[in-house]
């Protein structure tokens, strides 16, 4: 079947007065796929604005519930081919629990883009486990598993057993105690590899001369620095830092967000103004932090000007 190959790698195109066509059929906001696959039964191929592939009309009807829903149906199915074959009353059962557990009909174009595999995922063997993580490891409560879950959909895609509890107890060993913080502000870590991200980015900022206690505490007091590319991030921006800046690890130990910074766009430009003018140097939160109206002030005040 040529048409539907060709439609699982690539999102079917859409004008805009077929989206808009799309948007006015009755039950164009259906509260589930079940209920968005029904507005269709009662429309022959032809009064369906959208050009598809030769395909079943179930198949077309599923595609069409994905697009209503907000999500990418050439994405989903490429990265989900299990999707043709999954019935509409288990990917509704899908979202019936999700719904159950706050998560809101508005989240789930986003969180089944990022996740598609969770349209046939196992209620019982997949989702329910990750909630109980969040409940029991994390003392999350039942009201707030929606802001976590959009904090990072990967949670649910996610093993309990293989993924996310291994990590829990790598950053519980490191120091992370607040797994109330961690749930609510830094999810991705824990659906983060130990072996593949977490570790080896430690041992860079060690390698750099820290000791294992400086590079903890970096981490502990910006967790964002396990999100960081070695290679894109922490090697170029600490060799400008050293290099050019003429910058100590001192200087990070106090301000690991400089990491944080864009190197093209914040650290560079700003450096160089300093230069231009007496040399003057900042501390880098100052730098880094500062308006561009205090960073120039800053600069006039160091200049005598």
């Amino acid at each position: 079947m040529p048409g539907l190959h060709s439609l699982c790698f690539s999102p079917p195109s859409f004008s805009n007065s077929a989206t808009s066509q799309l948007a006015s059929l009755p039950g164009s906001k259906p509260s589930s796929l079940g209920s968005a696959a029904s507005s269709f039964k009662n429309h022959s191929p032809s009064e369906i604005p959208i050009s598809l592939p030769d395909l079943p009309s179930h198949v077309k009807e599923k595609i069409l519930s994905l697009e209503i829903m907000g999500i990418d149906s050439g994405r989903a199915l490429s990265l989900n081919p299990a999707l043709l074959d999954a019935s509409p009353d288990s990917i509704h059962s899908v979202i019936s629990y999700l719904c159950s557990k706050g998560i809101h009909h508005k989240d789930l174009a986003r969180i089944f883009g990022m996740c598609p595999k969770l349209l046939t995922s196992s209620i019982r063997s997949d989702l329910s486990p990750v909630f109980a993580f969040l409940s029991h490891d994390l003392n999350v409560p039942d009201a707030r598993f929606r802001r976590v879950i959009n904090k990072c959909p990967r949670l649910l895609a996610s093993s309990v057993r293989d993924q996310l509890r291994p990590a829990f107890v790598y950053l519980q060993r490191l120091g992370f105690r607040d797994t109330n913080a961690l749930a609510l502000q830094d999810p991705v870590l824990l659906v983060s590899s130990v072996e593949n991200t977490l570790i080896p980015k430690l041992d860079f900022l060690i390698g750099m001369g820290l000791s294992r206690e400086e590079a903890v505490g970096m981490v502990l007091r910006c967790p964002g620095l396990f999100t960081f590319s070695v290679e894109n991030n922490f090697k170029p921006k600490y060799e400008y830092l050293v290099e050019e800046m003429g910058g100590t690890l001192e200087e990070l130990k106090e301000f690991p967000q400089y990491f944080a910074f864009s190197l093209e766009k914040r650290i560079k430009p700003r450096h160089q103004e300093m230069m231009m003018g007496r040399g003057t140097k900042l501390p880098l939160s100052v730098m880094l932090k500062s308006t561009d109206d205090e960073f120039k002030e800053l600069l006039m005040m160091q200049n005598g000007v």
